[in-house]
């Protein structure tokens, strides 16, 4: 699936990262996703997209998006909006696909291979566009869980899917509390 000559680029939706690690009982670690994207290729860039709400006291993704920034991943944030449903929950809303979107285009003259952490179906037209220009798309995320959260469609498309839980061993560890990701 990889080359060692490859240039290389991660794209990490956290929300959708966070989500798919959860549903298989397990954290990313950071440090070791990084280290084996590294072995397997030319790495260019890891970039982390997350939404996060400002107006709280404390955001427990604030930690991960502080240690990222500082330790090779090139993070991309926007403050989420906030609102209530009409039953009255208090929601947040923080969509990272248009700023993933750009990111991957501007740098897929440059790229071999996009490795893409999201299972969202979205971005389906995403990975079409990126294999017109040559560019191998490989997918993680999980059919397996709790709750599946890859796109049958976008699997579909892609290159390679790879399945999350199968990387746990390489790049995860146990879960720790109920931090959330926005």
């Amino acid at each position: 699936m990889f080359y060692k000559d490859e240039r290389l680029a991660l794209f990490i939706d956290g929300a959708n990262l966070f989500a798919a690690s959860r549903s298989l009982d397990f954290d990313v670690d950071y440090k070791l996703l990084r280290q084996e994207f590294m072995r397997r290729g030319k790495l260019l860039r890891a970039f982390y997209y997350a939404a996060i709400v400002e107006n709280e006291e404390f955001s427990p993704i604030r930690p991960l998006v502080d240690w990222l920034s500082y330790n090779g991943y090139c993070l991309i944030a926007k403050t989420a909006r906030e609102y209530t449903d009409s039953d009255g929950r208090r929601k947040i809303k923080g969509n990272m696909d248009i700023e993933l979107t750009i990111n991957v285009m501007e740098l897929a003259p440059r790229m071999d291979h996009a490795v893409l952490f999201s299972g969202d179906g979205d971005f389906r037209p995403l990975v079409e566009g990126l294999q017109r220009q040559g560019v191998r798309v490989s997918v993680v995320s999980t059919i397996r869980g709790h709750k599946p959260m890859a796109s049958d469609e976008l699997r579909r498309h892609a290159d390679n899917f790879i399945e999350l839980d199968e990387l746990r061993d390489v790049i995860g560890r146990p879960l720790r509390g109920n931090t959330r990701e926005s």
